[in-house]
């Protein structure tokens, strides 16, 4: 097998291909237990993860979209070999450094980190995303999305990648497809997350808009049912992906489940 995508919970994916293994989004806390958002915010987790965090596999780095206590927890800044590279934004790089994670790393919007490996190389590009409406953006914590293009050792683009991170539709994604017009398969965060009375994440209806405009091969919805902050089910957004009729590009995970990678494409079992 070339590769696989499980997913665990939430955000949290476990991506492996061509001899590297990628974490993304680590959330391991329990049913129960709460995740902590700022500002005296928190929310419930309504579910447990598939994996625990000692079970992981050895990592080559953690992919992390933001620092919010549902992508990063407690269970992650405790259990997490510091040593281990964490791909994430300029904020979260400084406080991950603070904290003792040596390696992380910060990208700007469109900047890019190499990891390299004996099969070749995955390069990690940092990609436009915004967590909520007007000036209350200010008040999260700085996203991205990422894309993740998985090249051989002749560095030719084998598989490629795309996380969309928290974030509404907004007209400053229109850049990626531009960019990227060969998306293998993309990870799309929904669950129209509520603090309060402001909506961060896509729902169901922004969710397929934003399948329109990525124009992904494939598509697995995450980040959909896990906590009580959010507001729109998975479906939603399997009723809005029908009514646009793209509802063949979207594979559906349960959590714990595991779906082969193979160039270009993820395996529909």
């Amino acid at each position: 097998m070339k590769g696989s995508l499980q997913f665990i919970g939430n955000a949290t994916t476990l991506i492996r291909y061509n001899g590297f293994t990628l974490l993304t989004d680590p959330n391991f806390l329990h049913r129960g237990q709460r995740a902590y958002l700022g500002y005296g915010l928190s929310s419930r987790r309504l579910t447990d993860p598939a994996l625990e965090i000692e079970d992981l596999p050895p990592l080559d780095a953690v992919v992390l979209s933001h620092l919010h206590g549902d992508h990063w927890d407690r269970v992650a800044r405790r259990g997490l070999d510091r040593d281990t590279p964490i791909i994430t934004t300029t904020t979260a790089a400084r406080k991950l450094r603070w904290w003792g994670f040596r390696s992380s790393v910060g990208l700007e919007e469109w900047q890019q980190h190499k990891l390299r490996g004996p099969g070749g190389t995955v390069v990690i590009t940092a990609l436009p995303a915004r967590h909520a409406p007007g000036a209350a953006e200010a008040l999260l914590p700085p996203v991205i999305g990422t894309m993740l293009e998985f090249c051989n050792r002749d560095e030719r683009v084998e598989l490629r990648l795309h996380i969309s991170g928290d974030t509404l539709l907004d007209r400053r994604l229109d850049a990626i497809p531009r960019r990227f017009p060969e998306i293998d398969l993309a990870l799309v965060h929904l669950g129209g997350t509520k603090l309060g009375t402001l909506v961060v994440t896509m729902d169901g209806e922004q969710g397929a808009s934003w399948v329109d405009v990525i124009n992904p091969k494939t598509v697995v919805p995450v980040h959909y049912d896990d906590y009580t902050v959010f507001s729109s089910s998975l479906d939603d957004f399997r009723r809005q992906i029908e009514q646009v009729g793209l509802a063949d590009r979207v594979v559906y995970l349960k959590r714990g489940e595991t779906r082969e990678l193979a160039p270009h494409r993820l395996i529909r079992h």
